[in-house]
């Protein structure tokens, strides 16, 4: 069960309009919602409009004053994975105020929320928004008054105007979140077998759905040529899958190697300027196997290749009659 963001305020209301320089990010590059709005402002071209700070993958743990499970800005904390400071990972320095804690810029707006990512006014020095899909929705239609300068297309939105195409997208959107996004946490976190057991059918159906409508007609994104907001949210989990959620949310059923379309998907996605750098797989490694039972993080896969330069070789996908489902 996910909790509401509290935050819902929009660019564009009259207390936050769109500017270039205005807004700042507290993300962490291990969360897939975080994700979702690091590629968002990559894409957009906003890197050098909208500010941005890094939380370490790890959160606190039981010894820490605040007590376990916050998301702490700790840039020269040693990661267990590579033995040395993860250099993506920084101070606090949307605030002025150089909290340790995201929790703390939620308490100076006396809120009792600590979830990345969040949307900040340098201005007013208030949180505008923490709900991810509302925050892509925004940097899309904001991009060129806050300073974007569009890398996916100039003419092309990540949500275009077009009502046929909104409808397929939100369409899209929806089984994706259900079955994959949040399938993806219900099957890694379930302690009920049935519940694990209909979350993994769910997630391995949807996938083969997908698999099928770009084989269909051989289109390089979800909704045809162009890529969208549903290409956007469906490349978090994807990008985690062979590397991260096979084993820790046990959906050992396939890799994504073996979905010839999805593979090529991948890694055209991954191709897009701006996108290889929207987040990392040692954040989501330290993130994910750092919080499991002991703490010890898996050195693999290193076949066929390691990850993630593995994105970069679209012609690693299993030959299309070894598809698993």
């Amino acid at each position: 069960m996910r909790g509401v963001s509290g935050f819902r305020h929009s660019i564009g209301d009259p207390d936050f309009p769109a500017e270039p320089n205005r807004y700042h990010l507290f993300v962490a590059l291990n969360c897939p919602w975080c994700h979702r709005v690091t590629l968002a402002r990559n894409l957009l071209g906003l890197q050098g409009s909208i500010s941005m700070d890094v939380a370490f993958p790890n959160r606190t743990g039981e010894d820490h004053p605040d007590g376990p499970n916050h998301w702490q800005f700790a840039p020269e904390q040693v990661a267990s994975l590579t033995g040395s400071p993860l250099p993506e990972c920084t101070d606090e320095t949307g605030t002025g105020q150089g909290f340790e804690l995201v929790r703390e810029i939620y308490r100076a707006e006396v809120a009792d929320e600590r979830s990345v990512p969040i949307l900040y006014d340098k201005k007013t020095n208030r949180i505008v928004n923490n709900e991810s899909a509302e925050l892509i929705r925004m940097l899309d239609h904001h991009a060129t008054a806050l300073g974007g300068s569009r890398s996916v297309s100039e003419q092309q939105k990540l949500y275009p105007d077009e009502l046929e195409l909104r409808s397929e997208i939100d369409d899209l959107n929806e089984r994706i979140y259900v079955n994959i996004n949040n399938g993806a946490y219900k099957a890694g976190f379930s302690s009920d077998q049935a519940i694990y057991a209909k979350a993994f059918e769910n997630y391995f159906e949807t996938l083969a759905q997908l698999e099928a409508r770009l084989a269909g007609d051989e289109r390089p994104f979800l909704t045809g040529n162009t890529f969208t907001e549903a290409d956007l949210r469906l490349f978090p989990t994807l990008y985690r899958h062979d590397p991260v959620y096979y084993l820790r949310m046990k959906l050992n059923g396939a890799k994504i190697l073996d979905y010839p379309h999805l593979w090529r998907w991948l890694c055209r996605v991954h191709s897009l300027p701006g996108v290889a750098q929207s987040s990392s797989l040692d954040h989501c490694r330290q993130g994910y196997f750092g919080r499991s039972w002991n703490g010890v993080i898996p050195l693999g896969p290193f076949e066929p290749m390691s990850y993630p330069e593995a994105y970069m070789h679209p012609e690693l996908a299993r030959p299309i009659g070894q598809v698993q489902s």
